[in-house]
């Protein structure tokens, strides 16, 4: 390998390292994982994931994010799609990967009111580091639950990183599955949006 590609290859390792938050620990607790191909991925995260919807309600093919409320690049891809929202149901589907904050943060989101509102005022505290909301560790058992296969669900995506969104191309109708933050055009280019 010359040096620049050595060079290449690490300008791009160290890019991801700045647009997603790595796993600390590992979720599976030594248990063997299956990995979904790409092509299941999409049907299976729409059958088992649990979240909260933001954007066009009724949309079609929703795009699905799974995020740990810890980690500051899923506040960066939330404020990149607040500005689709008027053309594209997104679910937020929380999984608890970073710290011991992300299970009841995700809970607390998930059982918002007003989930949207909750969500915009927390990624506001978190990316200016104040840790985001407070959250009870006292969990509804289902909440708990349905956020923990949530976690279970982003291992067998043979994800170590989120943000990772899952989506079908709205052109080629094809699955499409990307870890990191993107900005606002990107994301649109990436689900097929004509215009954002």
């Amino acid at each position: 390998m010359n040096p620049r590609s050595i060079a290449l290859s690490l300008a791009a390792a160290l890019l991801l390292g700045l647009v997603a938050c790595s796993k600390q620990e590992t979720t599976s607790a030594g248990t063997a994982v299956t990995r979904l191909a790409p092509a299941q991925a999409y049907d299976a995260v729409a059958a088992q994931a649990r979240g909260f919807t933001a954007g066009a309600l009724m949309a079609a093919n929703p795009v699905y994010v799974l995020f740990d409320p810890q980690c500051p690049h899923c506040g960066h891809l939330w404020n990149a799609s607040l500005p689709l929202h008027g053309k594209v149901r997104f679910v937020w589907v929380p999984v608890a990967i970073i710290s011991a904050k992300s299970l009841p943060q995700g809970a607390a989101l998930m059982q918002a009111a007003n989930p949207v509102e909750a969500m915009s005022a927390h990624e506001q505290s978190l990316l200016s580091g104040q840790g985001g909301m407070s959250a009870s560790s006292s969990l509804p058992p289902d909440v708990e639950a349905a956020i923990r296969i949530n976690t279970q669900l982003l291992d067998s995506l043979g994800a170590d990183s989120v943000p990772f969104i899952v989506a079908r191309n709205r052109r080629s109708g094809e699955p499409v599955l990307k870890a990191g933050a993107i900005e606002t055009q990107a994301l649109a280019d990436l689900i097929g949006l004509e215009q954002p």
